[in-house]
């Protein structure tokens, strides 16, 4: 007995994207042509597209549109008053650029005196181990220098201080 799939229980079950099964001569014309139809979802998705280009085009279209009215109608009047607007942008973005400045100044004056509150009572803020190898580093080389001085110079450097500040 033969099962509905075919002989053996294989599936022939036709699939759409594959066109072997046309080379029958048992297809009709009709059959062949449809097998080659898009689905309703690619229809629909290229009839969207079509639609959302197109609005898209007459918003662009009407965008342009107005920019060149706008710029006919309003070029004129710009040029007029340009005498006007041309200072007054210059003030403008003077005004503009100290306002930044000045809040600029201020965080950064803000943010230094924190970081100096936390570093004077001991709470140590990111970096105060730089400032205290720099200050260890800085004294080290000042002794340094004082023995060099007193070595090398001696007698020399002492009577010079003492008369320079006849009080020390």
């Amino acid at each position: 007995m033969a099962d509905r799939h075919g002989e053996g229980g294989v599936a022939s079950a036709r699939r759409p994207w594959r066109t072997d099964h046309l080379d029958d001569q048992s297809t009709t014309l009709l059959q062949r042509v449809q097998a080659h139809l898009p689905t309703t979802t690619q229809v629909v998705g290229v009839l969207t597209l079509l639609i959302a280009g197109a609005a898209l085009l007459a918003l662009a279209g009407l965008t342009l549109t107005g920019a060149v009215v706008a710029l006919v109608f309003l070029g004129p009047l710009a040029l007029l008053t340009s005498p006007i607007w041309v200072p007054f942008s210059f003030a403008l973005l003077v005004v503009a650029a100290a306002a930044l400045s000045f809040v600029g100044f201020a965080v950064a004056a803000l943010a230094a005196g924190t970081w100096a509150y936390r570093y004077f009572t001991g709470r140590h803020p990111v970096g105060a181990d730089r400032v205290d190898r720099a200050r260890s580093r800085l004294a080290d080389t000042a002794s340094h220098v004082k023995d060099y001085a007193r070595r090398e110079y001696g007698g020399y450097l002492g009577n010079r201080t003492k008369d320079a500040a006849p009080g020390a």
